[in-house]
C-alpha cells in the first residue's frame, strides 16, 4: 500500500506485531477526551498494522485485532473497541463489500490520511426493538445529475451514530429514489466535513453523557438537501444509468451485502464478550489468589480456595472454554466467506447469530455472579467491575439478544408449519406455541418462543463444537 509501511507476513507475527503497536493504548485510560481517542484510532491507520482491505485479504487478521483490543475493555470500557469496529469493520467493510473496485481503491488514500468513517444506519425511529428501518432518503436528481440526501423528519434522523462527531467520512445508508420509485436501502460513501466543518446539509448534535465510554463520541446526523456526486453511490450492485437505475445482477439486494456488516459485527462482538469475562476472571482471581482469609488456628486460607468461589471460577473456566470452541469455528467459517466475498450459509447466519447471544448473555451471568462473590473489591474503581455496561453494549449492538432470539423462533416456526424436518424437542416446542396462541395466552406463548431460540441455540452451540472436539 502506497504511503504505509509492509504488514507482518504471517498470523503470529501480525499478532505480535499489533499487540505492540496497541500496548500504549490501556494507559489512556477511559477518561480521556473523545479527540484524544479518535487521535489514537488515526494513528493506528496510518500504521497501516492492520489494513482496510483486510476483512477480505486476511480476515483472520481482521478478527485477531478485534479480540487483541477487547482485552482492555476490562480497564478502558467499550469506547475505542466500538470505535476502531465501527471504523474498520462498518465503514471500511461497507465499502469493501459494496464499493466497485474504484471506490475500493479509495481506501488505501483514506487509510494513508488517517481519516476516520462512521456508519449513517440506526435512525430515531429504529430502535434496538423496532428493528431496521430507513426512512432517510437518497433522491436522483436528474437535472443536476447528483443525489439530494435529505431526513424527511426528525424521527429519520440518524441517531447514536458512533465517531459521528469527529468523524471526516460517513457511509449513509438511505431509501434510493430513481423516478419516484423506491429502489429500498443504499449505501452512499460522503465526506460529512469539509474545510474543517461540516458540509452542506449536515447537521449533528452530541448524544450526551453516557455511564460508560465517554471517550467515544456519539451523534445524532440529520440531513437536508446534501448533493452527492454520482460515484457517491457504492456501486458493485446497482448504478444510474440513463437517469435509471440499474441492478448489476438479479437477486443480490444491496441490503443483504449491508448485512454482511451485522455477521462480522456480531461475530467480533461474541468473541469481545468472551474475553472481557475472561480478563475479568484472570485479574479478580488474581486477586483473592493473595487475599488472605481468617481460618482456625491460624491455618493459610486465600480467598479463592472459598468453596463457592472455587466453585464459581472451575464453572466459569469450563462454560467458558466451551463457548469459546463454538465462536472459534464460527470465526474460521465465516473467514472462509469473507475472503471468497461470498454471501454465507443459512446455518452459518444462525450460528453467528446464536454466538452473539450465547457469548452475551453468558459473560453476563458469569460476570454477575462474580461481582456477589467478592464484596468490597467489585466497588473498586480500576477492578474491571465498573466497566461491566461494555456488556451491556454488547447486548444490544448489531441486533439485540431478544430481536435475534425471535427471529430465530419465527423462522424455525415458519419451517415447521411448512412441513419441514426439524429436532423433536423444536417441534414440540413449536406445537406449543402455536397453540398458546390459538388460546390467546400471549404469556406462555412469549415465554416458550424463548425456550425455543434458547433449544436452536443449544444444538447450533454442539453441532459446531463436535468436529472441533474430534480434532
Amino acid at each position: 500500500m502506497a504511503g504505509l509501511p509492509l504488514a507482518p507476513a504471517s498470523q503470529e507475527a501480525f499478532e505480535d506485531a499489533f499487540r505492540a503497536h496497541i500496548a500504549d493504548i490501556k494507559a489512556l485510560g477511559p477518561d480521556i477526551p473523545y479527540t484524544e481517542s479518535v487521535a489514537r484510532l488515526r494513528s493506528l491507520l496510518q500504521s497501516g498494522i492492520l489494513r482496510h482491505t483486510d476483512i477480505r485479504n486476511n480476515p483472520e487478521r481482521f478478527l485477531a485485532a478485534h479480540r487483541l483490543l477487547a482485552e482492555f475493555a476490562t480497564s478502558l470500557g467499550p469506547g475505542f473497541w466500538i470505535r476502531f469496529t465501527v471504523h474498520f469493520n462498518l465503514f471500511a467493510g461497507t465499502v469493501m463489500a459494496l464499493g466497485t473496485p474504484e471506490q475500493v481503491a479509495l481506501l488505501d488514500k483514506i487509510q494513508a490520511e488517517g481519516k476516520v468513517g462512521c456508519f449513517g444506519l440506526t435512525e430515531v425511529f429504529a430502535g434496538v426493538n423496532s428493528g431496521l428501518v430507513v426512512n432517510t432518503t437518497a433522491t436522483w436528481v436528474p437535472e443536476k445529475q447528483m443525489f439530494s440526501l435529505s431526513c424527511p423528519d426528525k424521527g429519520a434522523f440518524k441517531n447514536w451514530i458512533s465517531q459521528g462527531l469527529c468523524a471526516d467520512l460517513c457511509v449513509a445508508v438511505a431509501d434510493l429514489r430513481v423516478g419516484g420509485k423506491s429502489h429500498g436501502p443504499h449505501a452512499f460513501l460522503m465526506e460529512i466535513r469539509r474545510g474543517g466543518g461540516l458540509a452542506d446539509g449536515v447537521g449533528m448534535g452530541d448524544m450526551g453523557v453516557k455511564t460508560i465510554g465517554n471517550d467515544l463520541d456519539n451523534a445524532w446526523i440529520s440531513f437536508q438537501n446534501v448533493l452527492l456526486p454520482k460515484d457517491s453511490l457504492l456501486g458493485r450492485h446497482g448504478y444510474i444509468e440513463g437517469d435509471r437505475y440499474v441492478q448489476r445482477q438479479e437477486g443480490i439486494r444491496t441490503m443483504d451485502m449491508i448485512g454482511q456488516r451485522l455477521y462480522t459485527g456480531r461475530t467480533v462482538i461474541a468473541r469481545s464478550a468472551l474475553v472481557f469475562a475472561r480478563t475479568l476472571y484472570a485479574s479478580t482471581q488474581g486477586y483473592t489468589d493473595q487475599k488472605q482469609c481468617w481460618a482456625p488456628k491460624g491455618a493459610d486460607l486465600k480467598l479463592s480456595s472459598i468453596p463457592q468461589l472455587r466453585s464459581l471460577f472451575r464453572e466459569a473456566d469450563a462454560k467458558l472454554s466451551h463457548v469459546e470452541r463454538f465462536v472459534g469455528e464460527v470465526e474460521r467459517r465465516l473467514a472462509d466467506c469473507l475472503r471468497a466475498e461470498r454471501l454465507p450459509p443459512g446455518d452459518l447466519v444462525e450460528a453467528v447469530a446464536a454466538a452473539k447471544v450465547k457469548s452475551v448473555e453468558l459473560a453476563i451471568d458469569l460476570c454477575w455472579r462474580l461481582k456477589q462473590e467478592v464484596g468490597s473489591y467489585a466497588l473498586m474503581t480500576g477492578c474491571g467491575f465498573e466497566q461491566m455496561d461494555y456488556l451491556q453494549c454488547c447486548k444490544f449492538a448489531e441486533g439485540d439478544s431478544r430481536i435475534l432470539m425471535q427471529k430465530m423462533s419465527r423462522d424455525r416456526l415458519r419451517a415447521f408449519q411448512k412441513g419441514g424436518a426439524i429436532p423433536a424437542n423444536e417441534a414440540e416446542l413449536c406445537r406449543g406455541i402455536l397453540d398458546a396462541g390459538k388460546r390467546g395466552d400471549a404469556a406462555k406463548e412469549h415465554e416458550q418462543i424463548y425456550g425455543l431460540a434458547e433449544a436452536i441455540i443449544q444444538r447450533t452451540v454442539e453441532a459446531f463444537v463436535a468436529p472441533v472436539a474430534k480434532l
